[in-house]
């Protein structure tokens, strides 16, 4: 019996350590802001729910997810830029930067009666549309940064208004199952391609393992997509 325990004892340790290290090496893997993004930053409100650029007159709140070991404050730049257009942008904190480990995070983000859009890049997109999938009361629409939906996070029966921004130098986006998963997407889908625009762009945070050299500044990239973000947003009917 104290030999089981002891067994015992040691496999629980064993997993302990290996899920602190996990864990410590996905934060220090994590990607991290640019000074300018930092910079932008600092005038956002920084919770450990998220980091929110609010507007001074808001129009509808806009719910982000962020990709895969990336750090919030890295999408600061945009998101300063759309709230400054009318529009509250909510950049969610999720635990070692992975919304894959609470998909439903947004609901803590937004009032039973608020009015919101949901987005995210990457893998955050993908969540994002999984979120979606089974909270659309309120929802006015969903964006997608070099992203897709999963068959988990099917929207094409639904009357959301979509869109999705790509960038012509992705070199991280599985570009064929972003071309079979557009199945699952609305059929009033908006697409848009940024010409010269890489995957690790769409945020501020330096170059991606596995990405393609963007052909266009960060700070360009980053126009555009608050441009493009705004432009649909004010097409939405709310």
């Amino acid at each position: 019996m104290k030999l089981i325990k002891k067994t015992i004892a040691w496999l629980v340790s064993i997993i302990i350590i290996v899920l602190l290290t996990g864990s410590i090496y996905l934060h220090l893997s994590a990607y991290q802001p640019s000074h300018n993004a930092q910079r932008a930053a600092q005038t956002a409100t920084i919770t450990n729910k998220a980091t929110t650029f609010k507007a001074k007159h808001n129009r509808m709140t806009v719910i982000f997810y962020p990709g895969a070991l990336v750090t919030p404050n890295s999408y600061s730049i945009w998101a300063k830029k759309v709230a400054a257009s009318g529009y509250t942008v909510k950049i969610v904190h999720f635990p070692l930067n992975m919304a894959l480990l609470n998909i439903n995070a947004a609901g803590s983000l937004v009032a039973k009666s608020e009015k919101y859009v949901i987005g995210g890049h990457s893998l955050g997109g993908a969540m994002a549309a999984r979120y979606a999938h089974n909270h659309n009361q309120q929802l006015k629409g969903i964006f997608f940064l070099a992203s897709y939906p999963d068959q988990k996070g099917r929207l094409d029966t639904t009357k959301l208004a979509a869109l999705s921004i790509t960038g012509s130098r992705d070199g991280v986006l599985n570009w064929q199952k972003y071309n079979t998963n557009k199945r699952y997407l609305p059929k009033n889908t908006q697409y848009v391609t940024i010409a010269g625009a890489n995957h690790g762009n769409f945020g501020s945070y330096g170059q991606q393992k596995g990405d393609k050299k963007a052909t266009i500044s960060n700070a360009q990239q980053q126009n555009e997509i608050a441009k493009q973000l705004v432009k649909w947003l004010e097409n939405i009917n709310y």
